[in-house]
């Protein structure tokens, strides 16, 4: 119970890695708000705030709101975000600028409003949701590449920022995890199996990542065991960035 009597809010918290992570953090001892466009069924003792991290009336209502309930906001889990595929030429400038308003700007407002209450506390913590796409060119995701390169330096700027007033600043950088928006790709691919195998190999352990790893992994850095860390993306990838296997055979 090493977060026990923590508030956090976890947006997206609704489905796949923030679900995982809200019911972690809960497990642990945390106050947990959600905040998320589509609520779904309530859970039981655990605050669900409607927002939309694309408008910020509706993300400080959302914020102020949490910590009023809470008694303040110690934790912050920037989870909420949108996939996108293609190179530079599938998608205009429309949907460039909705990608980054709501994968870059949403994690700034949400973070931004939070932070007269993180000050206050002995045990801030901030995570953004990266990819290993920042870090690992994939083919036909370069939107998607460009706006989770963009989280990674955001959360280092944000973690020098913030340092000094005690507030933490981390990301955690899945691989190509089993959530809800994989499983759509895969039900509109034209051999959903065969893509289903060539996602798990391209990882080196050999299959998806699952969104309770990754929420294992928000967990620690939102915790005191981690209170020297600060200004890092945790790689929750199956050695995707960082190994170069031999082939066998």
């Amino acid at each position: 119970m090493e977060l026990d009597g923590l508030k956090a809010i976890v947006t997206g918290g609704a489905s796949g890695i923030g679900a995982a992570t809200a019911a972690l953090l809960s497990e642990r001892g945390a106050r947990v708000a959600i905040l998320d466009r589509v609520l779904g069924a309530p859970v039981e003792g655990r605050l669900a705030v409607e927002c939309d991290i694309a408008d910020d009336e509706s993300v400080r209502a959302a914020v102020d709101l949490v910590a009023a309930e809470l008694g303040g906001i110690d934790i912050v889990v920037n989870n909420a975000g949108v996939g996108a595929q293609g190179t530079i030429e599938a998608n205009g400038d429309d949907e460039w600028h909705r990608v980054f308003d709501i994968n870059v700007l949403g994690m700034v407002r949400v973070s931004r409003a939070a932070l007269p209450y993180l000050r206050r506390s002995t045990s801030a913590a901030i995570v953004n949701m990266c990819s290993v796409v920042a870090t690992a060119g994939l083919p036909q995701r370069a939107l998607y590449s460009a706006s989770k390169g963009a989280v990674l330096s955001l959360t280092r700027a944000m973690a020098a920022d913030h340092l000094a007033e005690g507030i933490r600043v981390n990301c955690v950088s899945p691989g190509t995890a089993d959530t809800p928006w994989i499983g759509r790709l895969l039900s509109s691919a034209a051999d959903p199996a065969a893509e289903r195998r060539a996602l798990e190999a391209r990882q080196p352990h050999g299959r998806l990542v699952s969104p309770d790893e990754v929420a294992a992994a928000v967990a620690y850095l939102c915790g005191p065991l981690a209170g020297s860390t600060t200004g890092v993306g945790l790689a929750v990838d199956g050695g995707m960035d960082g190994l170069r296997l031999r082939p066998a055979g």
